[in-house]
Formats: structure tokens, C-alpha cells, sequence
């Protein structure tokens, strides 16, 4: 539907005008559909529906892969002014209220999409470098949970309590979810920090102060899923039995997952973000 849309919409304006997009009324227009590829507010709406029926893998594209060519063409498009201002604002609001009395791991993960969705936007008014960092960032942290939840036949949260493969599985579900909510000093801190930084040199405190806000109420549900996989760990557990070909992978996506201070401050400092 929302290609269509856009295909429709670009035909008709080249036909009219034979001309690149150029007005706000145009460039709204087919930002109307590529928000609703993406799975932005308030253009969500059958976002959860859809992720709850799918498998873990399609889930993993519909969250990452999709995201990909609507941001690109947004890119073209989007300019620091308030109908952009109250995408990113409900993007990220929808995203965290949406998720807090969740209790399926695939909905979690739906509406931390939609808060990210929210997040890479606003990355995007700096520049592409700057969402393509957020961009890959967050993908990474996201396939490693889908790894994780697909391994281990997750599908919610007080699934999380019976995982079987050890401590070092509910160890890696633990630091990848505060990373992918943005909690320093892991990685998934940094594409933020840098976003904060851009919202303050452009004096919009009041849009900031909601992102910073909304990521903290993500990082609850988060939480929860973490104390959930923690709640019950059998005394038989023992961390020398998680080194399989499987964990491996896992490890990976852990290890990734975390960053120093210093490199984080070092990591700032380089990146200009004008």
C-alpha cells in the first residue's frame, strides 16, 4: 500500500509539473508513505499486528532491512521544520508508551522499533553519516536479541525465565538490551549521545528533553525482560558450558554490544555532526 502510494504520488507530481520535488506540499506528500513503510507514527498502525504473525527472521527484516530504502529517499526530503519535529516527537512517545505493558517479546521489540524509527529521523536532520552510524548500530543490537529469541524459542517475556542454554545466554539478552536502550557505557549509547548533541547545537531542547525522556521509559520495558531471564537461574548452571558453535555468535553480538569510555569520548570527539 504505502509503495503504491509513493509511486502514485511521484508520477502525478512529474506528470503535473515534469519537475524534481521542490514544494513542502509535495515533499510532505510522499513522506506520508515512506513513514508508513517504515513503520513511523502516526503512520504505526499495522506495524504490531503484523510483526505478532510473522517468524523471527521476517520480524528481523521488517525492523532493519525495510527501513533501509525509505530513510535513504527521506533523506531527500526532510528539513528541520515542525511537521518533521512531530513525526520524531510521536515516533519516540508512541514507541515508549506502546511497549510498557507489553508482554510479547515481538511487540517489545515492535514499538522499540518505532521509538529507534524516531531516533534515526532525527539523525537524519544531521546527516546521513550520522544515520547510517545509528542505523547500523541498532540493527546490529537487534539481530543479536533475534538470535537469541529464535534460539531459544522466545516469544515472551516470562519465556525468558525457562532459557535453558545458561547464565551466558541470559548474560548476553541482559547487556544487549541496555545497549539498545541506549544506556552508556555500551555502543548503543553513542548514536544517541551524538543525536543529543545535535538536538542542543540546533537549540531544540524541548524535542531533546522528550527523546531523552521516551528512551528512559524504553529502557524499563527493557529491564523488565532482563529481570525476567534473571529471576530463575538453576544452581547447575555453570558459565564453562555456553562455548558452542551457537554461542558463539551470541558472544559476538556481546562483545559488539560494549565500548569503553575512552572510546566512547573518542568517538565524539572525531564525528562532526554538522
Amino acid at each position: 500500500l504505502a509503495s503504491s502510494s509513493l509511486l502514485f504520488l511521484v508520477v502525478m507530481k512529474m506528470l503535473v509539473s515534469n519537475t524534481m520535488i521542490t514544494s513542502s506540499m509535495h515533499s510532505y506528500a510522499v513522506m506520508t508513505p515512506l513513514l508508513m513503510k517504515m513503520g513511523a507514527a502516526p503512520l504505526h498502525w499495522w506495524f504490531p499486528s503484523v510483526m505478532e504473525g510473522l517468524s523471527w527472521n521476517n520480524c528481523l527484516l521488517m525492523m532493519t532491512v525495510q527501513k533501509t530504502a525509505p530513510m535513504m529517499l527521506m533523506s531527500y526530503l526532510m528539513k528541520m521544520d515542525l511537521p518533521t519535529l512531530m513525526i520524531i516527537l510521536m515516533s519516540v512517545t508512541v514507541g515508549a508508551l506502546g511497549g510498557m505493558n507489553q508482554t510479547s517479546l515481538r511487540k517489545i521489540l515492535t514499538y522499540s522499533s518505532i521509538n529507534h524509527t524516531g531516533w534515526m529521523l532525527a539523525a537524519l536532520l544531521g546527516s546521513n553519516k550520522l544515520w547510517f552510524m545509528y542505523f547500523m548500530v541498532y540493527s546490529m543490537l537487534t539481530s543479536t536479541v533475534t538470535i537469541i529469541a529464535k534460539s531459544n524459542n522466545i516469544s515472551f517475556v516470562n519465556q525468558t525465565m525457562t532459557v535453558n542454554e545458561g547464565a551466558m545466554v541470559k548474560f548476553a539478552l541482559f547487556t544487549t538490551l541496555l545497549s539498545l536502550g541506549g544506556l552508556p557505557p555500551f555502543m548503543g549509547f553513542l548514536p544517541k549521545w551524538i543525536v543529543i548533541q545535535l538536538m542542543i547545537a540546533n537549540k531544540l531542547m524541548f524535542v531533546m528533553t522528550v527523546m531523552v525522556v521516551t528512551s528512559l521509559i524504553t529502557l524499563y520495558y527493557y529491564l523488565r525482560v532482563c529481570y525476567s531471564s534473571f529471576i530463575i537461574l538453576q544452581e547447575s548452571t555453570k558459565w564453562n558450558s555456553w562455548m558452542n558453535t551457537k554461542n558463539k555468535y551470541i558472544l559476538y553480538g556481546v562483545v559488539l554490544s560494549m565500548v569503553s569510555m575512552m572510546g566512547l569520548l573518542m568517538t565524539t570527539s572525531t564525528i562532526n555532526i554538522n
